[in-house]
């Protein structure tokens, strides 16, 4: 399913996404930005996934964004093509309704980093590193490095990979709680999936909504978040039911506060 850049398994509630240009380590130009868009909408449709796992093809999991994708734009269509295009994506990817998995088969680097970052849970293999270079090339991270890496890892953290040029291992980044858990190479993805079934048995419709929950007390979609859950509560009133009726039947509505 999906594109060929980006290939969708669903198996037992658990979609796997697949990035795949392992000739270029899963670097993201923008037809993998516009794959892993139609990507999120597909396992977002489907009413039989409840966890998503992301990963990439061949020995990385994204190096970033593709430096002859964006390296010869104008500054206008760099800032509107390419940045603000790539935070819509991923920010479609964060707020995905079910529990995101990021299994880190190789390096996260710049906008790679930012792709792992939109996942709840991050599993890495042992031999992989994680950073933010982009200031190397005269450059700032662009899909939320500054924005939603500090909420989730710490603006200390941040500083260290995006001015110092730190790069991190694999243990490093699960002792600074940037990954949840570091597994021996060639084993993300099935210690993803191991996981991924203990999310699958607990209540979708709760994790729904915890996930939203914490996003909002993290400081993320605020908006999207308290309105979703609003729209969940009051779509299982009475009220509601007789709102609709009494349209359909053009007729004044008799509410009676039953929840």
């Amino acid at each position: 399913m999906a594109s060929g850049i980006v290939r969708i398994e669903v198996e037992d509630h658990v979609a796997i996404m697949t990035v795949s240009r392992p000739e270029k380590l899963n670097a993201l130009d923008l037809d993998m930005l516009k794959a892993l868009a139609h990507a999120a909408d597909e396992v977002e449709a489907n009413a039989e996934v409840r966890v998503a796992i992301l990963t990439g093809e061949g020995k990385g999991f994204s190096a970033g964004g593709d430096i002859k994708a964006w390296g010869g734009m104008l500054p206008q269509q760099f800032g509107h093509a390419w940045v603000r295009y790539g935070h819509r994506v991923f920010e479609r990817l964060a707020t995905l309704r079910v529990p995101l998995i990021a299994a880190l088969n190789g390096h996260a680097l710049g906008g790679g980093l930012e792709l792992a970052g939109v996942a709840d849970i991050r599993i890495a293999e042992e031999h992989i590193k994680i950073g933010l270079p982009e200031t190397g090339l005269g450059m700032v991270p662009g899909w939320s490095g500054t924005q939603r890496l500090v909420k989730r890892f710490g603006a200390q953290l941040v500083r260290r990979m995006a001015l110092g040029g730190e790069i991190f291992t694999a243990e490093e980044a699960r002792v600074f709680g940037i990954v949840d858990a570091v597994t021996s190479s060639g084993n993300a993805l099935e210690a993803a999936k191991e996981y991924a079934q203990r999310v699958a048995s607990r209540g979708p419709a709760a994790l729904e909504i915890v996930k939203l929950m914490i996003a909002s007390a993290n400081g993320e979609d605020n908006g999207t978040a308290v309105e979703a859950l609003g729209s969940i509560l009051v779509a299982k009133t009475a009220d509601l039911k007789e709102g609709v009726a009494s349209f359909s039947e053009k007729r004044p509505a008799q509410f009676k506060g039953e929840w």
